[in-house]
């Protein structure tokens, strides 16, 4: 077995899996002026030289026929786990069936029997190595894209939350807006990472739309709820309004306090994919910071173990012109 040298970082280099010995050295005095070649023996082999050194390799070259298992499930688990990689079988046999199989299920680039026209193969592996680099560059910028995608998408989402509370409560009441994002930041959604990969911008932003005309709807109704169930309470009843309005599947009250067992529900709007609906419960949490606020209170949460708490506190008067910017360049940045 040969290795990329670990030293420093190699040019693209092919892996080529074979069992037969004559074949690899064949292989690489054929191919060695070409790009750096590491090889191994078996599909196992294959397998552990591509963990390790996935981010050197650039194309997969693997012979059918070996000791154990096909080289057609070497190729399928590349393209599981290394999709850049592109993938080559080889064989010297004909065995028509399993190659159409493999590539109908997109496990190979190409198929080369042998034994090689070295020529050919030069050229094969050329274009190869050239399409892994131009799979890496487009890969490259759809993760900007995303990277941007993403950014406008929570400032969106958190920009929702705000127009929310002005619209639902008046403007410039920034209380509820604060307790909402520190809860998110303190459930550990610290970035939000949907999958637009499915997804084309109009797309996005339809789905977008929908889902958080939903969210808004919802809010609204269940804030018109808990004025009406909760008639002449004040900021001293936080504890039973909340609990009230999320229930006991999502909290529970324990005194003064109100307890999240799995605190993930505090960032549903926020942190989960695009089209994925919002639960009463999480509208109704919103809701109820609205409530308090018309109520004259406010609570702060803290981490107890594995659960989140919170408690009621003074209200905090102004809030910094900047602090919605400073909440949305918090939950852009990466994890």
């Amino acid at each position: 077995m040969t290795e990329p040298n670990a030293t420093q970082a190699p040019p693209p280099a092919i892996l080529f899996v074979d069992d037969e010995a004559t074949a690899v050295k064949y292989f690489q005095r054929a191919i060695g002026a070409l790009a750096p070649v590491v090889t191994g023996g078996s599909v196992e082999e294959g397998k552990a030289l591509l963990d390790a050194h996935a981010g050197s390799l650039a194309v997969l070259v693997s012979d059918q026929r070996m000791p154990g298992e096909y080289g057609n499930e070497l190729l399928r688990y590349a393209r599981e786990r290394y999709p850049y990689i592109v993938r080559i079988l080889t064989t010297a046999y004909s065995e028509l069936d399993q190659t159409v199989e493999a590539v109908n299920q997109g496990q190979i680039h190409r198929y080369i029997k042998k034994p090689w026209d070295i020529t050919a193969l030069r050229m094969e592996l050329k274009q190869a190595l050239e399409m892994s680099g131009l799979r890496k560059e487009r890969d490259q910028l759809l993760r900007e894209k995303l990277s941007v995608l993403q950014t406008q998408t929570v400032a969106s989402r958190i920009g929702m939350v705000h127009a929310l509370c002005a619209s639902l409560i008046g403007p410039g009441r920034f209380q509820p807006v604060e307790t909402y994002l520190a809860a998110v930041d303190l459930a550990g959604a610290a970035s939000v990472d949907p999958d637009w990969q499915r997804m084309d911008y109009a797309d996005l932003v339809r789905a977008e739309a929908e889902r958080s005309g939903s969210f808004g709807h919802a809010v609204g109704t269940c804030l018109a709820q808990l004025r009406s169930t909760h008639a002449g309470k004040g900021a001293a009843d936080a504890a039973a309004v909340i609990a009230d309005a999320l229930g006991s599947e999502v909290a529970r009250r324990d005194g003064d306090t109100v307890v999240w067992a799995a605190p993930a529900a505090l960032a549903e709007f926020l942190a989960q994919p695009v089209g994925s609906p919002v639960s009463a419960s999480h509208a109704g949490w919103l809701a109820s910071l609205l409530w308090l606020e018309e109520a004259g209170g406010a609570v702060k949460f803290a981490r107890d173990g594995e659960t989140v708490v919170c408690r009621a506190v003074p209200r905090s008067e102004t809030f910094a012109a900047d602090r919605l910017a400073a909440w949305i360049e918090r939950f852009s940045m990466p994890a």
